[in-house]
């Protein structure tokens, strides 16, 4: 009975710390912005959105599956790992991801506030202040890291199940939106450099990745599960942002025109509640709001996690960092005049522009180094894949850089 208790109760541990990753990237992914990003979008493009989904999903596939893979057989955060490869990029990687990191937070709190004011009527700031709150609450406690893990889960699961029942009933041209997923009317580069950076863009992808290396599920050994943990992440956050397209273009082929003209508009809150009124307005709160608490603790504890680049760092003074990383956050959210769905689609493009700074370091890396893999030859195909999309995300950087900018109109 003991000789097969062992390798079961094992076996959970893996599983746990696998599903834990999956769930911490999915949910930072699954954030405010990523909402208001596609309600954004699909109000401006129609069905011709889901050709940028479908792109964004093969360029995060490629992104996600390289970076998760060489940190798991590096052994080392990418911070450390970018500073072994081209001495002094690993600084710079972490001042860009934290950077960003601080960006999305900010846009974080601010769509916690919006859940709030949509579940509650409360003033967005109070809303965003309280949700911060929370979210230390997670960092302060004594079993942080269970408390982590089981409530990015609980939430990340709630706010899928309340977005599949907004798009059963807002009924939308299913057939309209997979023709266009192949043959689009339309091409937007900044709209895909946006959603980009908004699912594996700035911290999002070394979030699982740097989970990982914390639960000690690293080495060639679990290079299989270290896989399939990153196609899963990918996968959850694909679905869930074709079933929130899907919720919102019903909405607007219905007729309806959702309001993007202005800095204020909250275009995935009209959505919500022309499909089920009142009702609408509730759930778009609670899934908002979960979709923002998660993506606050997801951003601060991968943006605290660069700070290894600097400082040796203990548990207990990582968990003190990203408590002050929260609490500049709000102090920056409550200081700033930008309205908040103009933020949330800003960040996701400045996390587009970061991305393929880290992707060539790791690229790099995956070719030239295999000293730091542990004298492993990594895959060849997928190094491939992995520079053509490096040298894809650096164009589309290019020729978005400015549209970007222009969502907090400078």
């Amino acid at each position: 009975m003991s000789a097969t208790a062992v390798p079961t109760a094992a076996n959970a541990t893996l599983r746990g710390g696998f599903l834990a990753a999956i769930f911490l990237m999915a949910t930072s992914a699954i954030g405010p912005g990523f909402i208001t990003q596609t309600a954004t979008f699909t109000g401006k493009l129609g069905a011709a959105f889901a050709f940028a989904i479908l792109a964004s999903i093969l360029i995060d596939f490629v992104v996600q599956l390289n970076i998760w893979r060489i940190t798991a057989l590096t052994r080392k955060n990418a911070s450390e790992t970018a500073n072994a490869a081209i001495p002094g990029s690993g600084y710079l990687l972490a001042v860009l991801v934290m950077i960003g990191g601080l960006a999305f937070n900010v846009g974080n709190i601010a769509g916690a506030g919006l859940g709030m004011n949509a579940m509650f009527g409360l003033d967005p700031k109070i809303g965003g202040a309280i949700s911060a709150l929370l979210a230390i609450g997670v960092f302060l406690s004594k079993r942080a890291g269970l408390l982590l893990d089981r409530s990015l889960i609980g939430l990340g699961i709630l706010m899928i199940v309340m977005t599949v029942i907004v798009a059963v009933t807002s009924n939308p041209p299913v057939g309209e939106a997979l023709r266009q997923t192949v043959f689009p009317a339309v091409i937007d580069f900044p709209t895909i450099t946006t959603i980009v950076g908004g699912t594996v863009g700035g911290y999002i992808t070394y979030s699982g990745a740097h989970r990982l290396l914390d639960k000690g599920l690293v080495g060639e050994q679990h290079l299989a599960a270290v896989t399939r943990a990153s196609l899963t992440g990918i996968a959850v956050t694909g679905v869930m942002r074709f079933v929130l397209f899907l919720a919102i273009l019903g909405v607007v082929a219905s007729g309806v025109t959702l309001d993007l003209s202005s800095q204020a508009a909250n275009p995935a809150a009209q959505a919500f509640a022309a499909a089920l009124g009142d009702w609408g307005m509730r759930i778009f709160g609670v899934v908002l709001w979960a979709a923002a608490i998660t993506s606050v603790i997801g951003a601060a504890y991968t943006s605290v996690s660069f700070l290894v680049a600097f400082m040796e760092m203990t548990e207990r003074s990582r968990n003190i960092a990203t408590v002050i990383f929260i609490g500049v956050s709000l102090a920056v959210f409550v200081a700033i005049g930008t309205a908040p769905a103009a933020l949330l689609v800003f960040v996701g493009g400045f996390n587009g522009l970061i991305l393929p700074i880290g992707l060539t370091i790791f690229t790099y890396v995956g070719f030239a180094r295999s000293d730091l893999m542990g004298g492993h030859r990594y895959n060849r195909p997928l190094l491939i894949l992995s520079a053509i999309v490096c040298a894809l995300t650096w164009y589309m950087g290019y020729r978005s850089f400015g549209a970007i900018f222009a969502f907090l109109g400078l």
